[in-house]
């Protein structure tokens, strides 16, 4: 019995799979059993019109194919590969079957293509290090190729496939790996990828130059932001500006985000640019959290998650937000699995100071009452709110605004904030820091101390607030180039509490 070795994915993670085969003596038919979905079965089709097209005969005995182990399910129509060779060379005594994992989906020529879900199950066997030698096609070969600590090996069709496994010398059938044609910092010993292309530019927001200012602070350190203002001053553009300026991303986040954007049945970028989810804020709670699909949630991972009008989100929806803007991950059970989402992503909302819009107007009168105004804002809850690093209130636009600053001089400030921070050897933003890491690294003089003692007291700050501040004060001395973090550091990141 022959044992070819593949994959199949289980929601976010790959499990190994164990093809094999055996002929044995009986009326002729052709079977594949280990708990497979439908494409699997519909495979035999193909399989069959791949090797008579290529004039292989299928073999004249009862032919039994087993996906090992048969308690997991197996999708997907890349075990094609791996099955059709098992048949095609049941004869045959080869010697390294088994050191390879082979994916591949067939035409009815034989033609080898790629499939959505090969790249996300070799990533993960990759993190796993399940996983030294691939053979594949070349649409395939392009994807995986930027997976470190893998060999690939690529082939055309099926007639090649059996010619690789036939060859003693496999080294012509080896695929040249392609590195990332971006700007790149060496940190560390430690490669990050960047771009310096920016679609949207802070250079067309005119005027706002506090809350470009807080824009500038919450892309450094990765920190949560919500802008509140009238209609049209500028928060949605803002918003849609701060993926441009964000941090450079390494090889692991690009892969990562790459993955989501296979599941998410898109191809994938790999490029250095932070992606930024925006929902309509109609949109249901499985969509955003995840239900029989990813969610928002999730595919925001290592980018940006963006609610605008925020109060009209479902309340449900928001407090749900709670535990993955805090512990960075979401648990979502489901009847029979229970899956663990990484949500490490940064939250920016747009919202109006009220349900008509003309409340910090000085000319447009508001049309709401105190009532509604309450009833508006108490859908955001102080827990949620507590989550929130950077609270801006926007100015009212004018006509004499000018333009003052544009993203590529806000993403070099950036750059060197994040040189500082990971030369610091923090392993995550000033955003993201644990308790134990904001006591290492957000240490006050006994002056600045007195007076956050002072500020706590006053604004009855929770010991939640009282950390974030923290943050947002490391992430103001940072982009200050300060060791230590000022008595001027903690001010301004006392001017950005919610009040």
């Amino acid at each position: 019995m022959k044992i070819i070795k593949s994959a199949t994915l289980n929601e976010l993670e790959a499990s190994e799979v164990f093809v094999e085969a055996t002929f044995t003596k009986g009326l002729p038919s052709f079977t594949i059993v280990g708990m497979v979905s439908t494409a699997i079965n519909e495979s035999k089709d193909r399989v069959k019109s791949a090797l008579l097209t290529n004039e292989y005969k299928f073999p004249p005995k009862k032919v039994t194919v087993n996906l090992a182990p048969s308690e997991i399910k197996k999708t997907g129509t890349h075990f094609d590969l791996s099955i059709a060779l098992l048949i095609s060379l049941y004869e045959e005594k080869i010697k390294d079957l088994e050191q390879f994992h082979v994916f591949g989906e067939l035409s009815l020529n034989g033609i080898i293509k790629d499939s959505i879900s090969i790249f996300p199950i070799i990533l993960s066997l990759a993190k796993k290090s399940m996983i030294q030698k691939v053979l594949v096609c070349e649409d395939s070969a392009k994807k995986i190729s930027k997976i470190p600590n893998i060999k690939i090996y690529c082939v055309k069709n099926l007639l090649e496939a059996i010619e690789f496994f036939k060859s003693e010398d496999k080294s012509r059938f080896l695929y040249k790996k392609q590195s990332l044609e971006y700007n790149k910092l060496k940190i560390r010993d430690k490669d990050y990828y960047f771009t310096t292309e920016y679609e949207q530019d802070f250079l067309d927001i005119k005027g706002q130059e506090y809350a470009k200012r807080a824009a500038l602070i919450c892309a450094a350190g990765n920190h949560n932001i919500i802008l509140e203002g009238s209609p049209g001053c500028g928060k949605t553009m803002i918003a849609r500006r701060l993926p441009f300026i964000m941090p450079p991303m390494s090889l692991e986040e690009i892969l990562e985000v790459a993955k989501l954007e296979a599941l998410n049945l898109k191809e994938p970028s790999f490029k250095p640019l932070r992606v930024q989810r925006a929902p309509h804020c109609t949109s249901t709670k499985a969509s955003i959290l995840g239900g029989n699909s990813l969610g928002e949630v999730a595919l925001a991972n290592n980018g940006s998650l963006f609610f605008d009008e925020l109060p009209h989100f479902s309340q449900s929806i928001l407090e749900a937000l709670r535990e993955p803007l805090q512990d960075h991950k979401l648990l979502v059970s489901r009847s029979n699995s229970k899956i663990i989402y990484d949500t490490k992503f940064l939250f920016i909302a747009a919202m109006n100071p009220c349900p008509c819009g003309n409340l910090l107007l000085k000319e447009n009168n508001c049309r709401c009452n105190e009532l509604e105004i309450k009833r508006y804002k108490s859908k955001l809850s102080e827990p949620f709110l507590d989550r929130i690093d950077l609270y801006v209130i926007m100015n009212e636009s004018n006509i004499n605004d000018k333009s003052s600053i544009n993203s590529r001089k806000m993403h070099n400030d950036v750059i060197e904030a994040f040189k500082i921070q990971k030369l610091r050897g923090q392993k995550e933003l000033n955003g993201k820091l644990s308790d134990e890491d904001i006591k290492k690294y957000c240490v006050l003089d006994e002056h600045s101390k007195e007076v956050l003692e002072k500020a706590s007291i006053n604004f009855n700050l929770s010991f939640r607030s009282i950390n974030k501040i923290l943050k947002v004060s490391r992430t103001i001395a940072d982009l200050d180039s300060s060791e230590n973090i000022k008595y001027r550091h903690l001010l301004e990141a006392l001017s950005y509490r919610r009040r």
